[in-house]
């Protein structure tokens, strides 16, 4: 609680007030001795360590996406047309990997490819605000993940780890795993973006007549579901993670039962998934029905947190007691296969 409170001060100053009164009220529940006094000081000497490990880890640093306008490269998008959002998230130092680019994939599919055509012409029909191919079931799943996937995951997390009644350590680790992983995730994804540029749905399909791929049609009046992110497509920073945290989780918990309840401020809703495949799947096809991915980055995205998550769970934690001290972690794969909806 102290460690969690001095990084939070540090790093979010302006909510020090609110910060402070929630401190102060969970520390009073307390009773004060020798034990408390111990705990306070454990936890600010963590604190400061953290903090002093994260110096100059490249948080905020001056990058800038230089790359002219032409087929394939990102470009601002509608409607607000803003540049590239915290392109600094390429260049942070992983709390896990050894570099931004360790699990950097190959480019993706060259605009003259078949399967950069279908990419194209899929997202076109399924992902469209008007005159989609959509079902009603497919347009709410895209709508589902729509938001804000930290606090979604948070939520999960804390009610899994509540109804399975998980000691403190426990839920600790649990917590440490998964964020760390889709921290990791989250820095991957924008060295991908960061690197590849790659131009994103609406640009695309748009300007499909400068692709030079024969099996596109532009259509200069296409529009999203969804409002575009401020960055490229590949790789999906959604997928990324997702995949990350699935395959963190099952490492953890031993198992790719996950039973987590994810909510949706969106749409007002909670999903139960049993199993880490049937979330990733969901996702994938979310960003692709919300118009604003191609499959591929979707998938790839996927595969690459997963190896994240392999990494977390090789090098930095095990499975929980619960799960068994000889339990390991399961290598049914957790992302689906590349498909077409």
């Amino acid at each position: 609680m102290t460690a969690a409170h001095r990084v939070l001060v540090t790093y979010f100053p302006a909510s020090q007030a609110s910060l402070d009164a929630a401190y102060a009220g969970s520390l009073a529940k307390i009773p004060d001795g020798r034990a408390k006094r111990q705990g306070v000081a454990f936890g600010e000497r963590a604190a400061g360590h953290l903090i002093a490990l994260r110096e100059d880890d490249g948080r905020f640093a001056p990058v800038e996406f230089t790359a002219a306008p032409a087929p394939g490269v990102w470009r601002p998008t509608p409607p607000a047309h803003q540049p590239f959002i915290d392109p600094w998230l390429a260049v942070l130092r992983p709390l896990l990997l050894t570099s931004p680019a360790q699990f950097r994939p190959g480019g993706p599919p060259a605009l003259s490819s078949a399967r950069y055509a279908r990419d194209v012409n899929e997202v076109k029909t399924m992902g469209a605000k008007t005159g989609s191919a959509r079902t009603a079931q497919q347009t709410a799943t895209a709508l589902f993940f729509g938001g804000n996937l930290a606090a979604q995951f948070q939520a999960a997390f804390r009610d899994h780890t509540a109804r399975h009644h998980l000691d403190i350590a426990d839920t600790a680790r649990l917590f440490a795993a998964a964020n760390a992983s889709a921290t990791d995730a989250v820095v991957t994804a924008w060295d991908a973006k960061l690197h590849y540029g790659f131009w994103r749905p609406i640009t695309a399909i748009q300007l499909a007549d400068t692709d030079g791929n024969p099996a596109t049609d532009a259509d200069p009046q296409w529009q999203p579901l969804l409002v575009t992110p401020p960055h490229p497509d590949y790789l999906s920073g959604h997928t990324t993670v997702a995949g990350a945290v699935t395959r963190t989780l099952t490492g953890i918990l031993g198992t790719t039962h996950l039973d987590l309840n994810v909510p949706s401020e969106i749409t007002g809703t909670t999903r139960h998934y049993d199993e880490a495949d049937q979330l990733n799947e969901d996702m994938i096809n979310a960003r692709v029905w919300a118009g604003i991915h191609f499959r591929t980055s979707d998938v790839v995205g996927c595969r690459t947190g997963s190896r994240i998550g392999a990494w977390a769970l090789t090098h930095y934690f095990r499975p929980l007691r619960s799960a068994g001290f000889h339990a390991v972690p399961p290598s049914r794969p957790n992302c689906p296969r590349e498909t077409a909806s």
